[in-house]
């Protein structure tokens, strides 16, 4: 009711940080409901990725009603028309309402909405947020940010920033302020955690999900413990640039996918991560300005071992294809070709690297969230996690890191290790040849 409250107010910024389970989509679709028949206007429904979309908004059925939450939110009789391949409806007050995915955020089409539900908000990217505000801004359209925690991540942040800003409602519910899940139920959750993912990780996330607890490490994290040291030992802090040291960078290339870019300066065994950059959707030119209007003196940009790849749509003397590298050649860059490596190399790499860095945690906020949220795919059907990160909006930053963990071991003098934990028990038949073999040549 204090949510509901804020809104009738005209509050147009509010944090939710409910239990799972407590209603925060049910809430927020029928404020939308009403919303769209004040204001004639688009409106949408936001969560972490497109692909999810359809089945925890679209086709989500009310467990304790068996009707679907559309409906319930919207009826029929409001509605012109439906579309349920695209997930829109148009209501006969002239508004629409549509869901869409935050990993798409600048991709949308159409009439800017003056209404924006950011579901699950702790596992959305960041940016879909810095994108879209400027347009609420200007059409005095509102946002409603609802979710359970995922770490300190952007989703603290924001809540250490709403709690002292009057303009914004923010909320924090426990099971134990809303009596909405029963102990009981909850400590049945607790056992199936725990034999899915161990008593440490099945308590964490009881902590996370009913508790609302920021402090739980994102479960299938690749290098949450990592990052997690880093913050207690004070490695992520204010990093000033060093101008007797160059400035290397660590790029993933894309076009229709993100292009990210660790700035980072190699003092014997240590790194210091200074900068970080990341945009969607331009050509290597716009990249090349972004660096030379830093004040850094630059070393080797590294590069995945695919930019040497020659590109039907880069034509070089005599209508040859150009590779991105030799593009970025053109541009005076100093391209540099990272090891080629496995995966499970580079994140091992990566991990190994965390321990020896220090990040500037201004101008590398968006990256540092990115490595915090890197995570396996788990696999609902099998309720594993999978041996493949998810890909999602962390993946770029992630693989320029892994980029930069294979980059420095060879700026400082020594070749990128193997993955120092693997045993026979965990080796396949092709590492045990391999070893064996490296072990007669030693003989």
């Amino acid at each position: 009711m204090a949510a509901w409250g804020a809104m009738e107010r005209g509050i147009k910024r509010s944090l939710l940080i409910w239990h799972r389970r407590a209603g925060k989509d049910e809430v927020a679709l029928h404020e939308a409901a009403i919303a769209a028949h004040l204001r004639p206007a688009t409106y949408w429904h936001m969560l972490p990725e497109f692909s999810q979309a359809r089945k925890a908004i679209w086709n989500a059925v009310n467990a304790h009603t068996g009707k679907r939450r559309i409906d319930e939110a919207f009826p029929h009789e409001l509605r012109e028309n439906t579309n349920d391949h695209e997930m829109f409806i148009r209501f006969k007050s002239g508004s629409t309402w549509q869901v869409v995915g935050s990993d798409r955020y600048n991709a949308a089409v159409g009439t800017p909405p003056a209404g924006i539900v950011f579901s699950e908000w702790a596992l959305s990217n960041p940016a879909a947020w810095g994108y879209l505000a400027p347009i609420l801004l200007e059409n005095g359209g509102w946002a409603r940010f609802i979710t359970t925690p995922r770490g300190r991540n952007h989703c603290k942040k924001m809540l250490d920033m709403a709690q002292g800003d009057p303009r914004w409602f923010s909320q924090v519910l426990t099971i134990a302020d809303t009596g909405a899940v029963s102990p009981e139920a909850v400590e049945e959750q607790r056992r199936e955690y725990h034999a899915l993912f161990g008593a440490d990780q099945g308590d964490a996330l009881i902590e996370q999900e009913y508790y609302c607890s920021f402090e739980a490490a994102i479960l299938g994290s690749y290098w949450g413990r990592e990052m997690t040291l880093a913050e207690k030992e004070g490695r992520i802090c204010d990093v000033a640039y060093e101008p007797e040291l160059p400035v290397h960078t660590a790029w993933d290339l894309g076009v229709g996918d993100s292009t990210a870019i660790w700035f980072f300066q190699v003092h014997g065994q240590h790194i210091r991560v200074i900068d970080y950059y990341e945009a969607h959707g331009y050509a290597v030119d716009h990249y090349v300005k972004v660096l030379n209007d830093r004040p850094y003196k630059y070393g080797n940009d590294y590069v995945p071992h695919d930019a040497k790849v020659r590109e039907w749509t880069n034509a070089g003397p005599g209508g040859l294809a150009k590779s991105r590298v030799e593009t970025m050649i053109e541009f005076k860059r100093k391209p540099v070709l990272v090891p080629n490596h496995k995966l499970d190399d580079g994140i091992n790499a990566a991990r190994r690297t965390l321990g020896r860095c220090v990040f500037d945690q201004t101008k590398c906020f968006d990256g540092l969230e990115c490595l915090r949220q890197y995570r396996r795919e788990w696999d609902e059907d099998a309720l594993v996690f999978r041996n493949t990160p998810k890909h999602d909006f962390t993946s770029h930053s992630a693989d320029s890191f892994r980029y930069m963990s294979m980059a420095w071991q060879v700026l400082a003098g020594e070749k990128p290790k193997p993955d120092p934990g693997k045993n026979i028990n965990t080796m396949s038949l092709n590492d045990l040849w391999k070893s064996t073999k490296q072990q007669d040549r030693r003989i």
